[in-house]
């Protein structure tokens, strides 16, 4: 796995710019939490009861990427690759065939194409997709709610690090 490089954003860059830095600082902060651990590690789910663990993290960021990117945004019509009607959570439940190398592949895959796709609209052109609420979006709003997805993910990620191996930080 190649870590991203995490810079914070500029602290003078138009609104696009500094959106579009955090939304990468965040991506990279999670990156940043997964790094030196072992493929057990990464699938350990250390706070009993719940089954969150850093890779199945990842495996919902690539489902929250390509549900705001390829469907909302783009208007996609993109199944999903980990989770279900018959099971919603499905990211979460890992199996032995689920390997961080595919989940980290998928995702990296997921935000280069979020990228593309971003690149085509202002932040104020609406999305060619629905929600699941009916509701058209603004970029500036995915990128806002994306920013709020990852930062709240990140917190998780944190404590699931520093209980797997205290390791903590940013």
């Amino acid at each position: 796995m190649t870590t991203p490089e995490r810079r914070e954003p500029s602290l003078t860059a138009d609104e696009r710019t500094m959106l579009e830095g955090w939304l990468d600082y965040h991506r990279a902060t999670l990156a940043l939490k997964c790094a030196g651990l072992d493929e057990q590690q990464l699938r350990e789910a250390p706070v009993p009861p719940s089954e969150l663990s850093l890779l199945g993290l990842v495996r919902h960021l690539v489902e929250v990427e390509r549900g705001w990117f390829r469907e909302v945004l783009a208007g996609e019509e993109t199944p999903p690759l980990y989770f279900s009607e018959e099971d919603p959570d499905g990211e979460f439940h890992l199996t032995d065939a689920d390997t961080w190398d595919e989940a980290y592949s998928t995702w990296q895959r997921e935000i280069a194409h979020a990228r593309e796709v971003a690149a085509g609209y202002s932040l104020d052109d609406l999305s060619k997709g629905l929600s699941r609420r009916g509701e058209h979006f603004s970029l500036r709003w995915i990128y806002t709610h994306m920013i709020e997805e990852y930062a709240r993910h990140n917190g998780h990620a944190d404590l699931i690090r520093e209980r797997i191996d205290g390791v903590t930080g940013e």
